[in-house]
């Protein structure tokens, strides 16, 4: 379960990031890993739920922030 773990750690930079106050584009950043990591795993589970979830992550990071 190497693709869960790596979710799991991407989460947890994500909490100390926002816990030190790191800039947004640092934190969006970090999303985009934590969406690709979400879709490694999705992909080995084969499940189209969270495929169709991560699917909807990637569509809304790559609208630019207002």
């Amino acid at each position: 379960m190497d693709e869960a773990r790596a979710v799991i750690d991407r989460l947890d930079r994500i909490e100390a990031l926002e816990r030190d106050g790191a800039p947004p584009g640092v934190l969006i950043e970090e999303l985009r890993g934590l969406v690709q990591a979400a879709e490694a795993w999705a992909r080995v589970e084969q499940d189209e739920r969270a495929s169709a979830t991560v699917e909807r992550c990637t569509d809304a990071l790559a609208v630019p922030a207002p």
